[in-house]
């Protein structure tokens, strides 16, 4: 996959994460509750897996200020699954070339591979081919994977609260 980012170190505290549901059509949102001010587009980037499933990620100047899984995939659930114990903490930009008066979006099409604990409380997307990868916490509850040619391989949600109804 083809989505380059830069992961700028930070010492600050990370933002919070708010999660939110839509019931009518399982569409998952996790925003960032403090935004990250900087230069550069806003926008999207939404991976398409083969599928048909969507993830995107909103994109506010230049840097990833939530996730949202539109149309999901198959999710294969696991006894339990842990997030990347080493992530370092840092915010996370994407450069898009091209960028009109600071708007952008970017689509690709990828495979996507999703992995849930039990509880479906921890959620790991994958894109592309499996490789190695660094962890890097954004906010308190989102981890991205970033491969050694600093794109984006996955992302984990934490602390995923239950559907409303509880499916």
């Amino acid at each position: 996959m083809q989505i380059d980012v830069r992961v700028e170190p930070t010492s600050s505290a990370l933002p919070a994460v708010e999660y939110r549901w839509d019931e009518d059509t399982d569409i998952l949102t996790a925003s960032l509750r403090a935004r990250a001010a900087g230069e550069g587009p806003s926008g999207s980037v939404e991976m398409e897996g083969k599928d048909g499933s969507w993830v995107i990620l909103d994109v506010h100047a230049g840097h990833i200020a939530g996730v949202e899984v539109a149309v999901w995939p198959e999710v294969r659930k696991v006894g339990t699954l842990a997030p990347p114990a080493d992530a370092a903490p840092g915010r996370v930009a994407i450069p898009m070339s091209g960028a009109a008066r600071g708007v952008a979006s970017l689509e690709v099409e990828t495979h996507l591979a999703a992995d849930a604990d039990a509880d479906e409380k921890t959620i790991h997307f994958r894109f592309g081919t499996a490789h190695p990868t660094r962890a890097v916490r954004f906010a308190q509850d989102l981890v991205l994977d970033i491969d050694d040619r600093d794109r984006i391989a996955g992302v984990w949600l934490l602390n995923v609260p239950p559907f409303p109804g509880n499916r």
